[in-house]
């Protein structure tokens, strides 16, 4: 998954098309990021092909991509998808069957990350679907701010200070003392707690039964989110807003929402308002090196460093596949092979962008010897892939993005002060209930 923003403002509200002459391309890609123009170069290069890549922002990706895929009107020769609906394009034949004749691919499955290898395959067992990446995420954190309130900047001495929630909400506190804000905003905690694929004990969000599991570590999520915001340790910066891309670079202006406030107090409060903070850490997977901070944050190149938060996670990850009425498999498998089989082309990726790689003949060649610069020299390879193992596919569900969007908002108007926990809780049941009637809430039983 690539939540990138930059993508709306590289194809708008339609498709953009890159690297299109006025003739019918060989190949057409569709994606909801720029993430492929790279390899696309490479494989025109090297095959002396036209491939047309069509990015469709990711708000808009899978209701665009939906009827395309249903119809095959217009449709590409590859797609991608994203783990948090995928499945249902799995199971609905979109993608070919790349475990049957000429393809193979399951004479590659030992080569792979678990978790990445099986979600790419349909109810049947059929791979439909491959990625080159995995996608463990971590607290990505400013090496500087850690050496001066916490007193050093070494990953794993950071790590041990935000090991559990108590510890991490301790280090929320120095850092405020400090004069920096923790987080960006609230969302980063729920990393750890509201997320399917985080917390201590990970749960589906629906389980066999098609029963909505909420549990009380799920729930914690109003609660942790609350805290934040009534310490004031985060910057009100939103995830994908502006000044949330902002803070990565630099101190940002914030508003620690003193506007009900009258006299003197307000004075005071808005002067507060007006002055700017700096941001400490973020919590986001392996993929975020790349998109998001080598992308928006060159100021503070180098002073970066990634570690543990209080439980694991994982989110997002790009799969990508052939069209099942492609009239170019052959073209296009040939794509799809050297984005996620090419030992060669993996290796150059590694390195030059940092991906954390889903392919394990390349990870295990590079692993003892990968440093990044932008990291300040980490070996992020050797956090992440320890990450990797303890990831558990069978925690994704369907209706997972839907469900977290539901939930997030909830928790959202709560930490707002807008309605009460409780409120929010049965608001969520609500709309669970008028979105998906089949599944089962927690009121119902």
């Amino acid at each position: 998954m690539k939540k990138w923003v930059s993508v709306l403002s590289v194809a708008g509200l339609g498709l953009t098309l890159a690297g299109c002459g006025e003739d019918k391309p060989d190949l057409t890609i569709t994606s909801f990021t720029d993430e492929l123009q790279g390899p696309i170069d490479k494989f025109e290069e090297i095959n002396d092909v036209t491939v047309e890549l069509q990015i469709i922002p990711t708000a808009d990706y899978r209701q665009t991509m939906q009827p395309t895929l249903e119809s095959g009107d217009g449709a590409p020769d590859i797609f991608t998808g994203e783990i948090a609906y995928m499945q249902q394009w799995l199971n609905a034949d979109y993608w070919t069957d790349l475990s049957a004749e000429p393809y193979n691919v399951t004479e590659w499955e030992d080569e792979y990350v678990d978790y990445v290898y099986d979600l790419g395959k349909d109810e049947d067992g059929n791979v439909r679907a491959m990625s080159w990446q995995t996608t463990p995420g971590g607290i990505y954190y400013r090496r500087s701010i850690a050496k001066e309130v916490l007193g050093t900047d070494d990953p794993k001495e950071v790590g041990a200070m935000m090991s559990n929630m108590d510890d991490l909400f301790e280090v929320g506190a120095k850092m405020k003392e400090a004069g920096y804000a923790l987080f960006p905003d609230e969302g980063s905690i729920s990393k750890f707690t509201s997320f399917a694929t985080g917390g201590s004990d990970p749960q589906p969000w629906v389980n066999e039964d098609n029963e909505l599991v909420v549990t009380d570590e799920r729930l914690s999520y109003f609660d942790y989110a609350k805290t934040l915001r009534d310490e004031q340790y985060t910057a009100l910066a939103p995830a994908w807003s502006p000044s949330w891309y902002e803070s990565f670079n630099g101190p940002i202006n914030y508003n620690m929402g003193w506007e009900e406030l009258e006299g003197e107090a307000a004075t005071a409060a808005e002067a507060e308002a007006n002055s700017q903070i700096e941001v400490f850490s973020v919590a986001l997977p392996t993929w975020a090196l790349d998109a998001v901070f080598k992308q928006s944050s060159n100021a503070n190149a180098g002073d970066w460093a990634v570690t543990n938060g209080p439980s694991s996670y994982f989110e997002g990850g790009t799969w990508l596949g052939v069209y099942e009425g492609s009239e170019n498999k052959d073209l296009a498998f040939k794509f799809v092979e050297m984005m996620v089989h090419d030992e060669e082309f993996l290796t150059e990726r590694a390195l030059e962008t940092g991906d954390v790689l889903s392919y394990k003949p390349v990870t295990e060649a590079i692993k003892d010897d990968m440093s990044d610069d932008f990291l300040g020299g980490q070996n992020h390879y050797e956090f992440f892939l320890e990450e990797a193992e303890k990831i558990d596919a069978n925690v994704v569900t369907p209706y997972d993005q839907q469900l977290n969007e539901l939930f997030g908002t909830q928790v959202g108007a709560y930490v707002e002060g807008e309605i009460s926990k409780e409120e929010g809780v049965q608001e969520f049941y609500n709309q669970v209930n008028n979105a998906f009637p089949d599944i089962v809430t927690p009121d119902e039983k």
